[in-house]
């Protein structure tokens, strides 16, 4: 008799994406992937691969839903100006007890695996780049509908953006003093007055 899958491919990529989120790939081991997925090796395997082709799926899965998933959200319900700045206040909030690890699977996986593995470092770049195009479209909007002046350049000011973004989540991630995120925040704030 044939083997059937029983479980959902979407529930098992979240379950793992969040346990590589909290603890990162290298401290990330099969049996907690097991744990956390509540599937046994055989199946986690079968499915998924090894433990690195189970991260890239993922990463992808985190990038998709996650990345994707909060800047489209914020781009639909604020104003493009208002947007921007939504992003960063989100990304400082503190997810509370049983909310989402801190900081972002992308930012911790470009330190911890990017260096030295050109697959991951192709989707880990491409997000960040996806990141620069939410922030250089809000600018063109704010400009078009008169909430920023002409005179801001929107992709210099978009990459500027993407680094306090990007330093914001590595903050979140080392559970930094809530007034250096609110400084950073505040920076994002005069880039785009």
């Amino acid at each position: 008799m044939p083997w059937e899958k029983t479980y959902d491919d979407t529930d098992v990529l979240d379950r793992a994406m969040r346990a590589f989120w909290a603890n990162g790939y290298e401290a990330t081991s099969v049996s907690d992937l097991v744990a956390a997925t509540g599937l046994n090796r055989g199946s986690l395997y079968g499915g998924f691969g090894d433990k690195r082709t189970l991260f890239v799926q993922a990463l992808r899965h985190y990038d998709a839903t996650e990345r994707e998933g909060f800047l489209t959200r914020v781009a639909a319900t604020e104003a493009p100006r208002d947007a921007i700045l939504a992003a960063f206040e989100q990304a400082a909030r503190d997810p509370g007890p049983g909310g989402t690890p801190p900081g972002c699977l992308l930012v911790n996986t470009a330190l911890e695996c990017a260096p030295h593995d050109a697959e991951i470092a192709g989707i880990v770049n491409a997000a960040f780049c996806e990141v620069e195009v939410f922030f250089r479209t809000r600018i063109e909007a704010a400009i078009a509908d008169g909430a920023l002046g002409s005179d801001i350049e929107p992709r210099a000011t978009a990459r500027a953006l993407v680094g306090l973004f990007l330093g914001l989540r590595v903050l979140a991630r080392s559970g930094a003093d809530q007034a250096l995120h609110e400084a950073v925040i505040a920076q994002a704030r005069n880039m785009v007055t």
